[in-house]
């Protein structure tokens, strides 16, 4: 997108300054806004022409049996998709009896433009009827961040050559018409006309209409409400049936004379709550926005965003694309979450419908972390939505025959949904990645509170699980067998060692937390013995490792595998899952996206720095990135090796991942975590910002009361600040530990500046920095070490 002719690079805003429909359902996506709660495309206001329509509220969703050629136990019985609710957005055009259509007529000027410091899509056209009448159009749109069931739109109209009769159609459209899908299992299933309507009303300015789900029982009502500003003579009319609510204004205008219109929507949705308690629902928001008025929803979407943006911004000089990325990518993630509120976050946000809308592990493992140092709030209310899924997890362990829970690989409101079982109810490692983000976030914040509630129960059940899933050899190892790990193109395999240090990970943090908490450890029926269990296996878990090679192995035998034939692999056959069998792909070493590169991330101290290098070029030439998972994770351990250019690269590819659309599917919506994962590259790739965890006791059998916690850190966070040739500086803030911290880099200084909180300790390429509030810090940067750079797959080099 930023590098068509239509777009241009600029470092707070997406501007586009010519409309190519040829591109519009990716415009869509890119332009859409959210809240976390309320979700609206970027479609166009006349609502035509247009690639996607999409209106979402979070969770609410149609279900659909899962069709299997031959049933099995434990196959999930339920697909859920995202549904397209009632679209507020509409307003129409008729100028002089022609309707304002951009494939019709003259366009003159055609620019909109998305403003990341105020949340405001603006729009402005200029267009010439068939007969010659030339009018000028103007609209700005808003999802609120402050009022979470509303969304707003200013639009005018004025007649630029000669005197014209103007009619503006504000309507509420429910089952609008959906393209059909391609072969793509991506994309999401359509349904034809998922809401049953129960109520429609017109009255003067205000407009509601109330439909159910068809299929899950959802309630879903959506109110409008008018200002209307024109010249003398102005009138309107509203009219409403099932699916269609319309407000019709009228006007003959003159040459400098303006018609304008302020039409508030508020949006509301229950499972539970009868017709008319849905109803109050959303009058009342309707009545609140109508009390704050336009400029008021706008002043408080500014401030939110400037809150949002003093603990968020990343700068970035030397790259301009890059700069804009960063931003955009973080401010979709807050949009994704502002105001979820124990929803979900999908991992196409409320942007579009791929993958049906559901939110997988791509969520506390990519988008999370990110939100955890920029907008920890949001990461509360996530993980919040997970522990009140406990209860369909727990009754999943159950079907499965395991203890404690077992988190869903897709999902939207708690069960699986995947029908493919065994890149879905075998990739247990989700239940160490929601337990890393308690782990993360409780230590970021210091929110005992949180951890000793929602915290607790998730690390309890989550780690539950690995001790029944799990068991020790002959060898007296702690294996993990018949598992799939975050790597899709392998499957049901032993040891994944991914799953095995998350499961480790996940055991100790259990441990720690009952041990800070133990008034909780009676409600949750923890036992002094189960935690020094706990400790034991974690110590014992297999973390396979070829010794010929010196390489760890993905899981074990994988490194004796039959390398993949990259070389009669065509450009053209990749995303390899469509156009080969999965079971080719699973006996053969190939990677769809980081998985031991990944494990070397989010568990660094399972490997030293000369295992790194080694790894990380022994995988390097097999992974693929089938997955917009996976630049980022690459970004991060090339740059720890020192192989900075291929980081840049990676960074880039990450970056660019929807903006450019480099896998085709941006139509569908946004991909969270790879826009998580410019961050993530940046600050954590090149500021190498990692957390320093508590050291483990030395014999965890030397504990019988299981109650004496790990040996505490001496410094909160580490930072190891290198530079790519291509930027001259990288500056970004980050939260640890409840503090604000500055880091502010070049190319051979790094200068720390601790803005808020307590005095802290952190590392600085391995030493110990004494951080005080308002007293920058400048150190040296130190070369990168020196090493041959890895070489990728044929064909899948970085894509820039």
């Amino acid at each position: 997108m930023i590098t068509h002719e239509n777009f241009a690079p600029d470092p707070w805003q997406l501007r586009e300054t010519a409309l190519d429909l040829g591109v519009l359902a990716q415009s869509e996506s890119v332009f859409a806004q959210s809240n976390g709660h309320l979700g609206w495309r970027g479609n166009l206001d006349e609502g035509e022409p247009h690639g996607l329509p999409g209106s979402y509220l979070n969770s609410v969703y149609a279900s659909h049996p899962l069709p299997y050629a031959e049933a099995g136990y434990g196959y999930p019985e339920s697909g859920q998709t995202t549904v397209n609710v009632t679209d507020g957005k509409v307003i129409r055009l008729l100028v002089d009896d022609h309707p304002f259509d951009l494939r019709y007529g003259e366009l003159l000027s055609h620019e909109r433009v998305l403003d990341f410091r105020t949340g405001v899509l603006s729009r402005s056209v200029e267009w010439t009827t068939p007969s010659g009448r030339t009018v000028r159009l103007t609209s700005q749109r808003m999802v609120s961040l402050a009022q979470r069931a509303v969304a707003a739109i200013s639009y005018g109209v004025e007649t630029v050559n000669g005197p014209a009769t103007i009619a503006v159609q504000s309507e509420l459209v429910a089952n609008e018409q959906l393209p059909t899908t391609s072969g793509d299992p991506r994309m999401a299933a359509v349904i034809d006309s998922p809401l049953l309507p129960e109520e429609h009303y017109a009255n003067g300015t205000r407009l509601r209409l109330i439909h159910c789900t068809a299929t899950s029982g959802q309630r879903v009502a959506v109110a409008a409400d008018h200002i209307v500003q024109g010249p003398e003579g102005t009138a309107w009319a509203a009219e409403s049936e099932p699916d269609v609510a319309r407000l019709t204004v009228t006007a003959t205008l003159e040459p400098g004379q303006r018609l304008e219109l302020v039409k508030f929507v508020a949006y509301g949705w229950s499972a539970e709550r009868s017709l008319p308690a849905v109803r109050d629902q959303v009058e009342g928001g309707l009545a609140g926005a109508r009390t704050t008025g336009w400029q008021g929803l706008v002043d408080a979407q500014r401030a939110c965003l400037d809150e949002f943006w003093s603990c968020a911004d990343v700068e970035v000089e030397g790259d301009e694309e890059v700069q804009q990325a960063v931003r955009f990518g973080l401010f979709h993630l807050y949009q994704a979450s502002a105001r979820g509120e124990r929803r979900p976050i999908p991992a196409k946000g409320l942007t579009g419908t791929g993958y049906d809308g559901h939110a997988f592990w791509d969520t506390e493992s990519f988008v999370l972390p990110v939100l955890t140092h920029t907008a920890p709030y949001t990461v509360a209310s996530a993980l919040a939505w997970r522990q009140s899924t406990l209860p369909r997890a727990l009754e999943r362990a159950r079907q499965l025959g395991l203890e404690g829970a077992t988190f869903p690989w897709r999902t939207i409101n708690g069960a699986e949904c995947s029908a493919y079982w065994p890149a879905g109810t075998v990739a247990f490692h989700v239940n160490a990645d929601i337990a890393a983000a308690v782990e993360r976030y409780v230590f970021s914040t210091g929110d005992r509170e949180f951890q000793r509630g929602p915290g607790l129960d998730l690390l309890v059940h989550t780690a539950r699980l690995w001790r029944s899933l799990g068991h020790f050899g002959a060898d007296g190892v702690f294996h993990i067998d018949g598992v799939t790990g975050p790597d899709e193109y392998s499957a049901i395999a032993r040891d994944n060692l991914y799953t095995n240090a998350m499961a480790r990970r996940n055991l100790r943090a259990a441990a720690d937390a009952v041990s800070l908490h133990p008034d909780r450890a009676p409600d949750l029926g923890v036992s002094a013995e189960e935690i020094a269990d706990w400790r034991h296996t974690a110590a014992r878990t297999a973390i396979p490792y070829n010794r010929r090679l010196r390489v760890h192995e993905q899981s074990a035998g994988f490194t004796d595998q039959e390398p993949w034939d990259f070389e009669a692999t065509s450009e053209d056959q990749y995303p390899l899952l469509l156009h080969f069998p999965y079971f080719d792909l699973y006996r053969k070493q190939v990677v769809k996206q980081a998985d031991l590169v990944l494990a070397m991330f989010t568990c660094p101290d399972e490997f030293t720095a000369e295992e790194k290098v080694r790894n990380f070029a022994y995988y390097e030439p097999l992974t693929v990135r089938d997955s917009s998972l996976s630049a980022c994770c690459q970004a991060v351990l090339a740059a720890e090796t020192g192989h900075l250019r291929l980081a840049w690269a990676y960074t880039r590819e990450a970056a660019l991942m929807d903006l450019d659309d480099l896998e085709h599917n941006t139509r569908d919506g946004l991909h969270m975590a790879s826009l998580a994962g410019t961050w993530i590259a940046l600050v954590q790739g090149f500021g190498g910002l990692r957390r320093i965890r508590p050291t483990p006791p030395a014999d965890p059998r030397d504990q019988p009361s299981g109650m004496a916690g790990p040996v505490e850190p001496d410094a909160a966070a580490l930072f190891a600040p290198r530079l790519p040739s291509s930027l001259t500086r990288l500056a970004f803030n980050v939260r640890v530990q409840g503090r604000l911290i500055r880091l502010d880099m070049g190319q051979s200084t790094a200068r720390y500046t601790l803005l808020s909180g307590g005095p802290l300790t952190v590392t600085h390429h391995g030493t110990r920095v004494e951080l005080t509030v308002d007293t920058p810090t400048d150190l040296p940067v130190p070369p990168a070490p020196a090493s041959p750079e890895p070489r990728q797959p044929k064909g899948r080099a970085p894509r820039t």
